[in-house]
């Protein structure tokens, strides 16, 4: 069985065991989350296409750890022009781990 979930403005496949990188979640490690933007959920053949979401559908994950993504270095410049400002960023995250689909 797999879903289509929606979180932190992106959707993702899942499937029971998944390991997913997320937008961080205000949640401890360890703890229990369920997301209840499901989207699609598919079992073989059988497809059901929420609109836009699939009624009763849920999906519960146990968050694994937070962290933070690779730097990323944004440089804008102007030839020239004297014009040069350099920033770094670094994404932060949330990794779960599906544990359950749930179809309605």
């Amino acid at each position: 069985m797999y879903a289509v979930i929606a979180t932190g403005g992106k959707q993702y496949r899942v499937e029971a065991g998944t390991v997913l990188r997320i937008e961080l979640l205000s949640a401890e490690a360890g703890a229990e989350v369920k997301f209840d933007d499901v989207l699609l959920v598919g079992s073989g053949d059988s497809v059901t296409v929420g609109s836009p979401k699939v009624a009763g559908a849920s999906v519960t994950a146990t968050v694994q750890r937070h962290g933070q993504g690779d730097k990323v270095s944004i440089v804008k410049f102007r030839r020239r022009k004297h014009y040069l400002r350099m920033k770094n960023h670094r994404q932060k995250f949330t990794e779960v781990k599906v544990t359950g689909i749930t179809a309605g």
